[in-house]
């Protein structure tokens, strides 16, 4: 396992699939991850049935409430869409100054079809940005199949879209990307992106519907290593 990076990484909603499966995930390239959730019970045994299924992750992987997910360095909220901007709103206190990212979509199936819900700020990302405004807010991990994520060891071919108005913010997720692998960090912007990014979530799950499989997106004709943090 690498080395851990100095940041500790907090998944507030995290027992879910999306989110324990990130928190795993940055658990075996080397950060240091904690899943959060409502009840710190139900966050242990997300990370214990983790632990028991990777004993790789036991010094890394930690588990908590959502406050102490919150009191990280980085925090990811991976709760429903319904919930994000509420949930990060909650936890205000500790998040003021922190980059807080959003990876949550605003989605709705309707018969057999997927269809996108814009939210009256555009996206779920400008709600939760709108939520804590002394908070760095990037949108990035959209589109990573949630079962793949959690294949440790199995690296997930796809490139991560990540956007924001931060600067900073965006080369240090991006970073964080370029450590999982199989992925590329790409720079889609100002955080007003996230609305085409997080409704294409809905194109995506189509297809899988569709044709039966699990797709991540991959763009051509950008020179760029998956090592390299987006500039």
């Amino acid at each position: 396992m690498c080395k851990a990076p100095t940041m500790r990484i907090g998944v507030i909603g995290g027992s879910g699939p999306a989110g324990s499966s990130l928190a795993a995930r940055l658990a075996s390239v080397g950060y240091e991850s904690v899943i959060g959730s409502r009840s710190k019970y139900r966050a242990m045994e997300s990370r214990d049935a983790l632990v028991e299924q990777y004993p790789e992750l036991d010094e890394l992987l930690g588990y908590g409430d959502n406050a102490s997910a919150a009191d990280c360095d980085i925090v990811v909220i991976a709760t429903p869409w319904d919930s994000a901007a509420t949930m990060a709103q909650d936890h205000e206190r500790y998040l003021r100054g922190k980059i807080v990212v959003s990876m949550a979509n605003a989605l709705v199936r309707v018969g057999k079809e997927f269809q996108p819900l814009v939210p009256p700020r555009g996206s779920v990302a400008a709600h939760v940005q709108a939520a804590v405004p002394k908070s760095r807010v990037v949108a990035a991990f959209h589109h990573l199949p949630a079962t793949e994520l959690g294949h440790i060891g199995e690296p997930i071919e796809s490139d991560v879209l990540i956007c924001g108005d931060d600067p900073e913010a965006v080369g240090a997720i991006s970073e964080m990307v370029s450590k999982i692998p199989g992925c590329r960090p790409l720079d889609a912007g100002e955080l007003s992106n996230a609305t085409a990014i997080e409704a294409f979530t809905a194109v995506l799950l189509q297809l899988n519907v569709r044709y039966k499989t699990r797709v991540a997106p991959q763009l051509w004709g950008i020179k760029s290593d998956p090592r390299t943090v987006a500039s």
